[in-house]
């Protein structure tokens, strides 16, 4: 039976099922794999990973959607000062980023730097489970963000370090705004995207 792409409200006690499939959606991602550059380990340390940012940060003052194989976190504009982690937060990131907690830091701060001004959604980060793939379900979750930051009349900003990744945002009305290196050997590149708000969507579905 093929796993719902429906998408729907995450609470906290999705937190074990969303960790395990930002895991395996980011483990070729240039960004985490720069972060945790040891293949035997990445799965657990990334599922660690987004389980602090999903139950300490982005349930509290985000918008999280979720289907059966995929996640998407979004954060308003009146919400973006509150979902910066707090003290505990970062001890608990640098704790799982260990010797590579420079980078983090690093890449955070020179991203913020290149952050919009203006008011806009942003997406924090979006990922589907490899084995779903084509069955709609990452672009039913950025559907589904999207008709809220249009239904607020806001654009919506992202980040991505996967350029296999820019013509799917494309499609539904991003355009790069800027492109970036982060800090560091070997850092991978950032493109910053950018979509004005829309009085109906009108997309087509790209595959995952």
């Amino acid at each position: 039976m093929p796993i719902s792409n429906v998408p729907r409200t995450a609470t906290a006690d999705d937190a074990p099922d969303i960790s395990r499939t930002l895991a395996l959606a980011f483990d070729d991602d240039p960004m985490m794999r720069w972060f945790f550059p040891e293949d035997a380990s990445r799965e657990a340390a990334l599922g660690r990973y987004f389980t602090t940012l999903f139950t300490r940060q982005y349930v509290h003052h985000g918008v999280c959607e979720r289907t059966g194989a995929a996640a998407a976190f979004w954060v308003a504009p009146e919400a973006q000062a509150k979902a910066v982690p707090d003290a505990e937060t970062i001890q608990e990131l640098r704790n799982i980023l260990g010797d590579r907690a420079g980078l983090f830091r690093d890449a955070v701060e020179t991203a913020a730097r290149h952050t919009p001004q203006e008011p806009h959604w942003s997406l924090a980060l979006i990922g589907a489970d490899p084995a779903a793939q084509g069955q709609g379900h990452g672009s039913r979750l950025l559907r589904s963000g999207l008709a809220k930051a249009d239904a607020a009349g806001q654009p919506v900003y992202l980040e991505s370090s996967k350029a296999s990744k820019l013509p799917v945002y494309e499609h539904f009305g991003f355009t790069v705004r800027e492109e970036f290196a982060l800090p560091g050997d070997g850092a991978p590149t950032l493109w910053g995207m950018w979509r004005d708000p829309r009085d109906s969507p009108g997309l087509r579905d790209p595959r995952d």
